[in-house]
């Protein structure tokens, strides 16, 4: 069952919600006494009839005034039209596209019979790029391209802005941060692009009414002037926020703003990443609300007791948050806490951990949870944004959200309430082989009955007898040393480890699902990855050869008994010891929750050399749908974008492009021409090469 707490009082159609269910005990953290109150306190009766006496007749009456302006203030709002939840008019001006996260475009003049024809009308190569090979750290670029204002506007790894003519790619303007080009936090120097914010009631002749954000490795959001790239002097500090003045717990990290802002009304929805696979205390994962116009916080919210903060630290949201406004919830993707493969230091239950929570957008105040894993020792961080969805099951009209994540499982649940769409089961799951000080373990996790997982978990996946036999037998033996007895099974320092089938690599990464409203259709792409996780005790640890890179290798969890080693499973030649195909665009019948169809997407690159195509390919990015019946996606190691028929499945088109286009595309309208623009920057997770291209297609004129 879900977390339930009764939401305050929002005006407009969402004082109806109708959260009507006995409340559980809210578990959020209650408001430090710095931060805004979300509550009004209440005077005792007492006290306040005393007051009332006393109060002077024209008191009385200018309160009974207020009272009624106040009441037909909220009758006017109440009676405004509600806010829909997949915008009238095409819109691609959030990194998911909308704040629902469907990812959709109701254009069509690129459709199933013409996406064919489709060519490159202009591509930018930024220059902000860096291998890892000198001086500077590798790039990872993963921001989705806004358009907003009539203009194309993305973030670059070095942390500029960029202001593009969406027909042209001309450069309207630029903007230097001059932020350190450090890898602080993270293995690598990212950037997940912009966002963009306006006034619904601009001042004619004042700057910033229009607004985009970007942040840091090291915590600062810049705000600037959509239209002139001048930084907004009223927002923060001369155009600047320093979200690390709020980093007061376990602060030894800067709280890094790689992924933008999701912007909801007249606000910012913050989150960041840190370093929680490195050190067994981190910073808390605190959400912040700011004020898009001045960068005042309003509120804030913690996953965490004061206890765990203390102790253990994280429980973030890294990644972009979706929204609905009508209901006035925001929909957090919560992280796990730290470290990520070690729990001895929070044994007690952290039930907003490793969940979907939905905020009250007014207060930061818990409405519902659900936690999809029970003391998680995997780094199962939930890391793509709900997807917002209105579907019909068994004649119903649900509003529902769909949760991808990176086991491959998808839970499906209703958005007001969070209760199942269908059902979700406590199972058993496999417990510790009592080799792991301090450790305790979940006896059952949530599993979904429909959709059906993404991959089958259920038994060790088949081992590849061509990597096995090139090999000779090097994928066998491995597999015979490696602990798995089904999903859920936990760490060990025992033989090679354990097999996990997925783990962080694997399933579903921040892309996401998109959603084509008409057809009620989801459409998913997942990995299929094995890895290997084993625990070194600190004394074996730090006699370990410690090599690391991006998501793989040894990381120390400094402060926890155990470091680790996580590693994909491969053999001596670097061929996948598990059978392909690697990775699959999945299509899904949101009113049934069945398989649609299913393929391989992508090919796999060895050693100069692609594999077949029936292989598939690892994939990190999202998928983008179209009312043209169209699916366009990047995501594959081929550094290929594609496009698929949304019906069938079919490939329809692709082209090359720089490296790996592990983004989100984006689908937008200019002067009567429909577009599809791909940044292709690359991810070392998939393969070293990495790019600084952006890649734009049309219809021939």
């Amino acid at each position: 069952m879900p977390i339930l707490t009764t939401p305050k009082q929002r005006l407009g159609t969402a004082t109806a919600l109708a959260i009507c269910l006995t409340p559980l005990p809210l578990l959020a953290q209650e408001p430090s006494a710095e931060q805004p109150q979300s509550t009004v306190q209440e005077q005792p009766a007492e006290q306040a009839q005393a007051e009332t006496q006393e109060q002077p007749a024209e008191q009385e009456n200018q309160a009974a005034s207020q009272d009624q302006e106040q009441q037909e203030q909220q009758e006017e709002v109440s009676a405004a039209p509600p806010i829909p939840l997949v915008p009238g008019e095409p819109t691609w001006d959030s990194f998911h596209g909308q704040l629902n996260a469907q990812k959709y475009s109701p254009l069509d003049q690129i459709n199933a019979d013409n996406v064919g024809e489709l060519e490159k009308v202009w591509e930018i190569h930024t220059g902000d790029v860096s291998d890892g090979s000198g001086e500077l750290p590798a790039t990872v670029w993963s921001a989705t391209p806004v358009f907003a204002n009539d203009t194309l506007y993305v973030g670059t790894p070095f942390y500029r802005l960029l202001a593009l003519n969406p027909a042209t790619g001309e450069e309207k303007w630029s903007y230097d941060t001059q932020s350190s080009l450090e890898a602080l936090t993270q293995p690598v120097l990212k950037n997940r692009g912009v966002a963009y914010w306006q006034a619904d009631d601009p001042v004619e002749g004042e700057s910033c009414q229009k607004i985009v954000y970007m942040g840091t490795m090291d915590a600062q959001l810049f705000a600037l002037d959509a239209d002139s790239g001048e930084l907004c002097e009223g927002f923060a500090d001369n155009g600047v926020l320093n979200v690390n003045q709020w980093n007061d717990t376990n602060d030894k990290w800067p709280l890094s703003l790689l992924q933008p802002p999701t912007v909801v009304g007249d606000r910012l929805i913050l989150g960041w990443a840190g370093m929680d696979w490195a050190y067994e205390q981190a910073p808390p994962g605190t959400v912040f609300s700011i004020n898009a116009r001045t960068g005042e916080r309003e509120w804030e919210f913690q996953a965490l007791s004061d206890e765990v903060r203390e102790q253990s630290g994280t429980a973030n949201v890294w990644t972009h948050m979706s929204a609905d406004e009508e209901l006035g919830l925001v929909y957090l993707p919560v992280s796990s806490p730290s470290p990520n493969f070690w729990g001895g230091n929070r044994t007690e239950e952290v039930p907003l951990a490793t969940s979907t929570t939905a905020l009250d957008i007014e207060t930061g105040e818990v409405v519902w949870s659900r936690q999809w894993v029970h003391h998680d020792i995997w780094d199962y961080d939930i890391n793509a944004a709900p997807t917002l969805m209105d579907i019909t099951v068994d004649g119903e009209e649900i509003p529902a959200l769909i949760q991808a994540t990176k086991m491959g499982f998808l839970f499906v649940v209703n958005r007001e309430t969070g209760e199942d769409v269908w059902p979700i089961e406590e199972r058993p799951v496999p417990g510790g082989d009592g080799n792991v000080e301090g450790e305790v373990y979940a006896p059952t996790q949530p599993f979904p009955t429909k959709p059906a997982p993404l991959l089958d978990q259920s038994e060790k996946p088949e081992v590849w007898a061509l990597a096995d036999a090139v090999s000779f037998g090097e994928c066998s033996a491995l597999w015979e040393d490696l602990d798995y007895r089904g999903m859920y099974t936990p760490p060990t320092t025992e033989g090679a480890g354990t097999l996990g089938y997925p783990i962080t690599a694997g399933g579903v990464q921040w892309g996401g699902v998109a959603f084509d409203p008409e057809s009620q259709t989801a459409i998913v792409n997942t990995s299929h990855i094995v890895q290997t996780l084993k625990l070194y005790g600190r004394e074996a640890y730090d006699s370990a050869n410690r090599a690391s890179g991006n998501e793989s290798g040894f990381a120390s969890q400094e402060g926890a008994p155990y470091g680790i080693l996580l590693e994909v499973a491969l053999n001596r030649f670097g061929m996948p010891c598990w059978e392909p195909p690697f990775g699959e665009l999945v299509a899904l019948d949101m009113t049934t929750g069945d398989v649609k169809w299913r393929r391989p997407v992508g090919a796999s690159q060895q050693y100069g050399f692609f594999m077949p195509d029936s292989w598939g390919s690892p994939t990190i990015g999202g998928p983008a749908v179209t009312a043209g019946n169209i699916v366009f996606i990047g995501a594959s190691m081929d550094a290929k974008v594609r496009a698929y028929s949304l019906e069938t499945g079919d490939e329809l088109w692709s082209d090359q492009v720089e490296a790996p286009s592990v983004s989100n595309p984006a689908v937008y309208e200019y002067e009567g021409r429909q577009y599809v623009a791909f940044v292709a920057g690359g991810n070392t997770i998939l393969k070293e090469e990495v790019g600084d291209h952006i890649a734009v297609y049309a219809l021939p004129e």
